[in-house]
């Protein structure tokens, strides 16, 4: 039965005034969550200590004093109109899943996601960056690595990471849905709710396989996932196949679904910890090329 109220509760969701290309508020502020319950100690106080100067934002119906609103604000900003326009596309890269991986196409002089989230990091190591870009720079931080683990924020088909194929999700249909919006919403929002909580401090062994890597790494992951899921469900199986300009999600497409955005925001938490670690402790950051040289 509560299964099947939130499951109503994210549909309503999706009928309700919200930015574009965006993870809802539940999935961002669950990914900070798990990212808090596993950060170092130091690190935990550090995060919440900048936050506590989030008015340098000077964003006042845009909060970032809590790691969960900080989570939406870089989403918030962008109704702010000219002063924060130019974020706008650095919330995902576009990737045909039907091509090879190219990530560095798609971002060009460095507007795409994943190029923000190593920028973000470098801005906080940097001792002579000033207290306010710092605060601009840990939200980024917290909302970009959610963004870029949400498959269509980096997987697309030349229809705007699913924005212009019309979905009905299930028996559900409405004129707002679509197959991005369903993956941002709906189904971002069961996965998280079915049991077992993914809010928990995980062993060191279930981290280490999960943050390995590097955000190159991650990005590619993110968009296989939105070519063997995402797209593959919604095109009855062949992700390339003729474009569809509206899809229906089965139950059981919905169903088989779950697991893997499940994992996909489990992967966000715990690698958001492994970022902001090291962005608050650089003497600690994990080594790609040491790692590299193990495989």
């Amino acid at each position: 039965m509560l299964r099947h109220l939130l499951a109503a509760l994210a549909i309503a969701s999706l009928l309700l005034p919200s930015t574009a290309n965006a993870y809802g508020r539940y999935a961002h502020a669950t990914i900070a969550d798990i990212a808090m319950a596993n950060v170092r100690p130091a690190t935990r106080a550090k995060v919440r200590a900048m936050l506590a100067k989030s008015a340098l934002l000077e964003t006042p119906t845009c909060r970032a004093a809590t790691p969960e609103d900080a989570s939406v604000w870089p989403d918030c900003i962008r109704g702010m109109g000219l002063r924060f326009n130019y974020s706008a596309p650095w919330h995902y890269q576009t990737i045909d899943i039907c091509k090879p991986f190219d990530l560095e196409s798609a971002c060009a002089n460095g507007n795409c996601v994943s190029a923000q989230i190593d920028r973000d990091v470098k801005l906080l190591q940097d001792s002579s960056i000033p207290m306010r870009e710092k605060v601009a720079a840990l939200a980024f931080l917290i909302h970009f690595v959610g963004d870029m683990h949400m498959p269509l924020h980096s997987g697309n088909r030349q229809d705007r990471g699913g924005n212009a194929v019309k979905a009905a999700y299930g028996d559900y249909e409405s004129e707002r849905l679509n197959l991005h919006s369903i993956w941002d919403g709906a189904l971002a929002e069961r996965a998280i709710s079915t049991p077992p909580s993914l809010v928990r401090s995980y062993t060191a062994d279930e981290k280490s396989a999960i943050t390995a890597g590097t955000t190159a790494d991650w990005a590619q992951q993110a968009w296989q996932v939105a070519r063997d899921v995402a797209y593959a469900e919604a095109q009855g199986g062949d992700p390339c196949g003729p474009p569809q300009s509206a899809v229906k999600l089965s139950n059981d497409s919905i169903n088989r679904s779950v697991d893997p955005q499940r994992l996909q925001v489990e992967r966000a938490g715990l690698r958001l910890a492994r970022l902001l670690d090291e962005a608050f402790d650089p003497a600690n950051a994990y080594d790609s090329r040491a790692e590299r040289r193990r495989r």
